[in-house]
């Protein structure tokens, strides 16, 4: 029993200390990205007053840094994210919203509750449709490639390292630059490779956008 407390502490510290990691990098980089557009903001021609203007970009579809914590009875997640600004927009007539296209880039750390492998890392480039009816609210929708650093982990059989990530989420803006979500993440190889066991888990999200 003492033995079985003292892995499953190792495997908390272990978990807690890879997120507090990931928590510091993500203050880190919004410092240090915020400071720059804040410097580099690019200026248009002077205006009929003969004032400067600002040039500004629509908040949802900003480049953003985020923080997401993931959950499963089985294991745990936690990912440092990057978003791309928008690459793609288009606004529907009426009432309809406007839909964007863009891509985030993440690294993530997991950890097993109770089965072996106990951890592993992984990186994801993952494009996403983001559906928003209304500038502050949004549904979001996502597949794309992801690398793990290991094929077995929390006693399930992957099959390979690369494996399919598909989102499905939806959330809420703000103040413009504060983004906060819930996401269903499912992960598999697409049979590519037998047994394809896949991992399945819910996330809480937050992103920093400017």
């Amino acid at each position: 029993m003492s033995k079985i407390n003292k892995n499953s502490k190792a495997k908390n510290d272990s978990f807690w200390c890879a997120r507090a990691g990931l928590l510091c990098s993500f203050f880190t980089a919004a410092a240090m990205f915020g400071s720059s557009s804040v410097l580099a903001q690019p200026v248009d021609a002077a205006g009929s007053n003969g004032s400067a203007g600002i040039e500004t970009r629509e908040p949802s579809s900003a480049q953003g840094l985020g923080l997401q914590l993931g959950f499963n009875s089985g294991y745990r997640k936690a990912t440092l994210a990057y978003e791309t600004p928008a690459l793609w927009s288009h606004r529907f007539s009426g009432d309809w919203g406007r839909l964007d296209l863009g891509v985030e880039l993440g690294i993530s750390y997991w950890d097993s509750r109770h089965e072996d492998p106990a951890s592993m890392w992984q990186l994801s480039a993952i494009p996403i449709l983001r559906w928003w009816p209304h500038d502050s609210v949004y549904l979001e929708a996502g597949v794309g490639p992801t690398v793990m650093s290991r094929s077995e982990f929390a006693g399930r059989d992957l099959g390979t390292r690369f494996q399919f990530g598909s989102y499905l989420g939806a959330g809420f803006t703000i103040q413009d630059r504060h983004r906060i979500g819930v996401r269903y993440s499912h992960y598999s190889n697409a049979s590519i490779k037998k047994p394809n066991m896949g991992l399945d888990i819910f996330q809480l999200t937050y992103t920093y956008r400017f």
